[in-house]
């Protein structure tokens, strides 16, 4: 990262190849398409660039990224919500799933339970499953404390639990 800021063009291109795949993971566990997830990526890439300045050499970058990301995707969800009063939306086609993975019947069951999940259940489980961060990470970008994220991962994985055995549990 610190040879990032320095505008190392080898730095960037790995801290971009390396990142990416959990930042994508984390976006697509909050759209409905591959397009909205890839487009937020960019995005948060963009507002990276403009704070490389903010990182704090010693510590580690996923979750100064994540937060990153986390406030991209708010403000996406802001964005979309504006737009989506003043236009009309037209049938799009389906995104394919890329080559190898899961049909999308299979991911659409467990991105609607996932959804089924409080807004801040939901945060956690993504941010630890999809995007592979501890538990001291998820609690730092949520501003939280590591009990805080240890109780509402419980209590997700207890919902999601009910709900693959059939039983609707949820409260």
């Amino acid at each position: 990262m610190e040879a990032y800021q320095q505008a190392d063009t080898d730095a960037t291109t790995e801290l971009v190849r390396r990142a990416s795949p959990p930042l994508l993971r984390y976006f697509l566990g909050h759209t409905k398409s591959v397009a909205e997830a890839e487009d937020l990526l960019q995005d948060t890439w963009l507002r990276v660039h403009r704070a490389r300045h903010t990182y704090r050499p010693g510590l580690r970058v996923l979750p100064w990224l994540f937060a990153i990301a986390d406030h991209t995707r708010i403000d996406g969800y802001r964005k979309w919500a504006r737009t989506r009063q003043r236009e009309v939306a037209v049938d799009q086609l389906p995104d394919l799933p890329p080559p190898g993975r899961a049909p999308a019947s299979a991911q659409f069951d467990v991105h609607g339970m996932l959804e089924q999940l409080p807004e801040g259940q939901r945060e956690v489980i993504l941010l630890l499953k999809f995007s592979g961060l501890s538990l001291e990470e998820v609690a730092r970008i949520k501003g939280s404390t590591t009990g805080a994220i240890k109780l509402k991962a419980h209590r997700a994985y207890e919902t999601l639990r009910s709900m693959l055995s059939g039983r609707d549990e949820t409260k």
